[in-house]
């Protein structure tokens, strides 16, 4: 039942409460909720980017809980049986990234985990969030368990750089890696952009704010001498800007994400695309002395009609909180590692993970809850 839900649920595609609730709104038109759920969905969105205390917080976290459990029943979704057993069930909150991402993909398989292999212990529920700086704050604030984030912006919020400038987030807690994440530089082939210096003119999505790949974007621009009044810039999120890019409203974008990943393969079906290197003596030193950052190379043919091409990366992390109790991150970083196998199959971005590179890359210090696990595997 629990799963039935969460499909029902975030079958929208949209991540209700975490910054675009347009189509929501549009889904639950003219039904008895619709108050109930604006009134949560606004609440989440107002008090990510506020101070207020956990406690208020959690409550409104529960209230979401409340309104998604009610609106499967009003679709039919779910029996009122059904919400009082999962009554007693511990919920779980796991943000990811775009839909068409990888991000969304680790939050949404690793709860379809959880919630097979939990025996009804708990009712996870992984949906699409704004990126790394979002869930970041999120899980900071109590809204999320767990979040999906970028290796990088770890390492700022925990030593209170970036967008944390002077706030360390002293509570963010890596659990475990997953995929490597490629920055890319994705154009049409017809725009005649060949190297960074030629997107000067030119219109490029360098990502929505609060996500990973803006802060990317924005490195590799600085490092060229391209600013912002160089460029037209967009903010999009990933799926607009690549139905953008096929209708040629734009001529580039910029995106972090785990190979290969739909939303370069979605462009490439349909116009022929090239992804640029951005591997030049500026980006070797750049990340020279930042361990979170690896240059990668990817093969001829990754992605339709695309040639070999070099780029750093980053690693994809999967944080949490202090506050999060240690024995339902334990749980959870068991469930995921003993049926790592059944995770790789889900996505080919995840076909390559390891248990002894999913220990690499944590920029955040260790859950004490995870430790527990990889300490009784002696992976540590």
């Amino acid at each position: 039942m629990t799963r039935s839900v969460i499909r029902k649920y975030d079958m929208t595609g949209v991540p209700a409460a975490f910054g675009c609730d347009r189509l929501l709104s549009e889904r639950y038109d003219n039904q008895s909720g619709r108050g109930r759920a604006y009134s949560a969905i606004r609440a989440v969105q107002k008090n990510v980017n506020s101070g207020k205390r956990r406690e208020t917080l959690s409550h409104t976290r529960t209230s979401l809980l409340s309104v998604a459990a009610a609106a499967a029943i009003a679709f039919g979704g779910m029996s009122t049986q059904a919400t009082d057993a999962s009554a007693q069930q511990r919920d779980i909150l796991i943000g990811g990234g775009s839909v068409t991402g990888v991000y969304y993909q680790v939050a949404l398989q690793t709860c379809q985990l959880m919630n097979k292999h939990s025996g009804g212990k708990y009712n996870c529920v992984g949906r699409p969030a704004l990126g790394s700086v979002f869930n970041i704050n999120a899980v900071n604030r109590g809204l999320l368990d767990f979040g999906v984030a970028q290796s990088d912006r770890n390492w700022q919020a925990t030593t209170g750089a970036a967008d944390w400038e002077g706030k360390p987030v002293e509570n963010l807690r890596s659990v475990f890696s997953a995929h490597p994440e490629a920055v890319l530089l994705v154009t049409r082939a017809d725009t005649g952009i060949k190297s960074l210096a030629d997107l000067k003119g030119k219109t490029v999505n360098i990502g929505n704010p609060g996500s990973g790949q803006r802060g990317n974007a924005e490195d590799v621009l600085s490092l060229h001498n391209i600013s912002m009044d160089d460029i037209k810039a967009e903010g999009l999120q990933q799926g607009e800007a690549s139905r953008a890019l096929v209708d040629k409203k734009i001529d580039a974008f910029f995106y972090t994400v785990g190979m290969p990943s739909a939303a370069i393969e979605e462009p490439a079906n349909s116009t022929e695309i090239d992804i640029l290197d951005i591997n030049s003596d500026e980006i070797k030193k750049f990340i020279s002395d930042k361990p979170y950052y690896v240059l990668a190379q990817y093969p001829d043919g990754i992605i339709k009609g695309v040639g070999p091409f070099e780029t750093y990366a980053v690693k994809a992390t999967v944080v949490s909180s202090s506050e999060v109790p240690d024995d339902l991150v334990y749980d959870f970083t068991k469930t995921v590692f003993e049926n790592l196998d059944e995770l790789k199959e889900t996505h080919a971005a995840f076909r390559i993970l390891k248990p002894e590179d999913m220990l690499k890359g944590l920029s955040a210090p260790l859950h004490p809850g995870a430790a527990k696990y990889y300490k009784e595997r002696g992976w540590m």
